[in-house]
């Protein structure tokens, strides 16, 4: 389905100029929210157990077994323009959330493990190697949803990206971010209509997304910790946080849950399209005091 031109018939329906919103589309992403509990057919699970090709053991590091976070039928999922995911099989999403938090820049992938098992492969339901490495099954069915920047948004107390603007007067704000303002005030005056099409058109408050924008400063921060040399923590926004906020993209994007480990699978755009799922790399946060 062209989502693109059914976005654009719809704003101009509305009067807004052509040009604008195909600046406002380059910035647009569709993701897919899986939720429990919804009306469709299912299209994964979350927890539970996976089912691996016959002769695959368990992964794991070490000897410690990787609980299974997310298992998804490809196949199942709506397509998305832009985003190389398989057009078949099963991927699975392993990881050790406590092991995971902090891990070291030298090793970011020792506690997680993406695995693509294609159509036609004759799998078995695994067999845990302890209990405590599965977590209660949830049948998710899919939805899109419209995924924006941070400072696109209308902000979230949570994410800091839109305080971050209130808080700066324009002689505080570095060159750069001035230039945000400038682009966003003269050339999208109509943001807030198109943000509210995007989000009336594809909405869901989904708990797990495919797909979309983790630029949240934890998340930006994770990623600089464990790619950049010196792996500092960096301002928000600035030129570095938003170019790695477009390099990456989340394979699995766990929500924000208060007192809870909760893991965004990011993944390079050349990545994902050659299928290098070694080259994942998880960010694993926690809330807990």
């Amino acid at each position: 389905m062209d989502h693109q031109g059914e976005f654009r018939r719809a704003a101009l329906e509305l009067g807004i100029p052509d040009d604008e919103i195909s600046r406002f589309g380059r910035h647009l992403r569709l993701a897919i929210g899986l939720s429990g509990g919804g009306d469709g057919s299912p299209v994964g699970h979350i927890g539970g157990l996976p089912r691996l090709p016959v002769g695959m053991e368990w992964p794991s590091t070490g000897g410690i077994p990787l609980p299974l976070l997310l298992s998804v039928d490809c196949g199942a999922l709506p397509r998305v323009e832009g985003f190389d995911l398989p057009a078949d099989g099963t991927l699975l999403f392993f990881v050790h959330q406590e092991m995971d938090f902090g891990t070291p820049r030298a090793d970011p992938g020792r506690y997680a493990r993406v695995v693509h098992v294609p159509d036609g492969t004759e799998t078995a339901v695994a067999e845990p190697p302890d209990s405590a490495c599965v977590g209660g099954r949830i049948d998710v069915c899919a939805e899109l949803r419209a995924d924006l920047p941070l400072w696109l948004e209308e902000g979230d107390e949570d994410e800091g990206w839109h305080e971050f603007w209130e808080d700066l007067e324009w002689d505080d704000m570095s060159p750069f971010q001035q230039q945000l303002v400038r682009y966003i005030e003269r050339e999208l005056p109509h943001l807030e209509e198109l943000r509210s099409l995007a989000h009336g058109l594809w909405s869901s408050g989904a708990y797990l997304v495919i797909g979309g924008y983790a630029d949240d400063e934890a998340t930006v921060g994770g990623i600089a910790a464990k790619t950049l040399e010196e792996g500092e923590w960096l301002p928000c926004p600035d030129e570095d946080t938003l170019r790695l906020a477009s390099e990456w993209i989340p394979l699995a994007n766990e929500s924000r849950v208060y007192g809870e480990w909760y893991t965004k699978f990011m993944i390079r755009h050349d990545d994902l399209a050659a299928a290098r799922w070694d080259k994942t790399l998880t960010v694993t946060i926690s809330d807990a005091p």
